[in-house]
C-alpha cells in the first residue's frame, strides 16, 4: 500500500476531509430543525428523502466494506496496483453511517408532521424497490466466486445514481410551487461546501501520489462531488434569485402557497 510522499499534503488531506465531513454531516440539521419548528414537512419533497436514503445507505455499504475489508482491499490492490491508496478514509465512512441515521429520522419526520396532500410516488417507490432488487441478484451472482470489489463497486454506481436522479423531484417541485418555502438552504449551502471539500481532498491525494487513479478507482465519489455541486447550485439560484425569501415567507405567513398547489393532483399515487 502507498503511502504519502509529503507530510503537509497528508495533513491537508486529513483536516480537508473532516471539513467536509462536517459540511455534510450538519447538512442534515437545518432541514430536521425547520420540520420540528414547524411541525409541517410540506415544502419538503418525499421521493427526495427516500431516494436520499437509498442513496446514502448504498453509499454507507461501499465505504463501510472497502475501509474495513482486508479480503475486499486486497482485490482493490490487485485491480488498480499495490501502489496505490484505498479511497475511502475515515470522514467518508463516519459521515455515510451518519447520513442514514439523519435521513431515516427525517423520514420519520415525514409520518409524524402535517404533510399536506403530498405522498411518495409510485415511480419513486418502484425504483428503490428495482434498486434493492438488482443489489440482491447481484450479491447472489458475486457470492459463488468471492467477487466482493466487483460487488461494492455495484453498490457504489447505486449511490451515484441515486444522486443523479434524487435532487430532481424537489428541484421540480421548487418550481412547480415557485417557493422554497419548507426546503432548508442551510441544507444547500453546507452540502455545497462538503462537496467542494470532499473533492479537493481527491485532488490532494492525487497531487502526493502523482496519480490520478484516486478518481477514476473510485468514480463513484468523483461524480458526487460533481453532481451535488450543480444541484446545489441550482437550490441557491432558485431560493436567492428565482423565488427570493421575503416573497415566500410572505405567503407561508398567511398560510397560502404561491401561484400553484404543492403537488399537482395529476401526479398523486397512492
Amino acid at each position: 500500500m502507498a503511502s504519502w510522499n509529503s507530510i503537509p499534503l497528508e495533513i491537508s488531506y486529513e483536516v480537508v476531509g473532516w471539513i467536509a465531513f462536517a459540511s455534510w454531516s450538519i447538512s442534515f440539521y437545518p432541514q430536521l430543525i425547520l420540520n420540528f419548528r414547524r411541525k409541517s414537512v410540506v415544502g419538503l419533497n418525499f421521493d427526495f428523502v427516500l431516494l436520499n436514503l437509498t442513496k446514502h445507505s448504498s453509499y454507507m455499504i461501499y465505504n463501510v466494506s472497502l475501509y474495513f475489508s482486508p479480503i475486499i482491499q486486497k482485490q482493490y490492490f490487485d485491480t488498480y496496483g499495490d501502489q496505490e491508496m484505498i479511497p475511502v478514509a475515515a470522514n467518508d465512512v463516519a459521515f455515510s453511517i451518519h447520513a442514514v441515521i439523519l435521513t431515516a429520522l427525517t423520514l420519520f419526520q415525514i409520518f409524524i408532521y402535517e404533510r399536506g396532500p403530498q405522498k411518495v410516488s409510485r415511480f419513486a417507490t418502484g425504483l428503490v424497490v428495482l434498486v434493492w432488487g438488482f443489489a440482491a441478484i447481484c450479491f447472489f451472482i458475486a457470492l459463488p466466486t468471492h467477487s466482493w470489489l466487483w460487488l461494492i463497486t455495484i453498490f457504489n454506481s447505486i449511490q451515484v445514481g441515486m444522486t443523479c436522479v434524487k435532487y430532481i423531484p424537489q428541484a421540480k417541485m421548487n418550481f412547480t410551487r415557485k417557493s422554497t418555502v419548507g426546503w432548508s438552504i442551510g441544507n444547500i449551502l453546507l452540502d455545497f461546501g462538503g462537496g467542494l471539500a470532499n473533492y479537493l481532498q481527491m485532488v490532494i491525494q492525487s497531487i502526493d501520489q502523482n496519480s490520478w487513479v484516486n478518481f477514476y478507482g473510485n468514480i463513484g465519489k468523483t461524480l458526487l462531488s460533481l453532481i451535488s455541486i450543480f444541484f446545489d447550485i441550482l437550490f441557491m439560484f432558485q431560493h436567492y434569485v428565482l423565488y427570493p425569501e421575503k416573497k415566500s415567507s410572505k405567503s407561508l405567513e398567511t398560510g397560502q402557497e404561491p401561484n400553484e398547489p404543492l403537488i399537482d393532483p395529476s401526479h398523486e399515487h397512492v
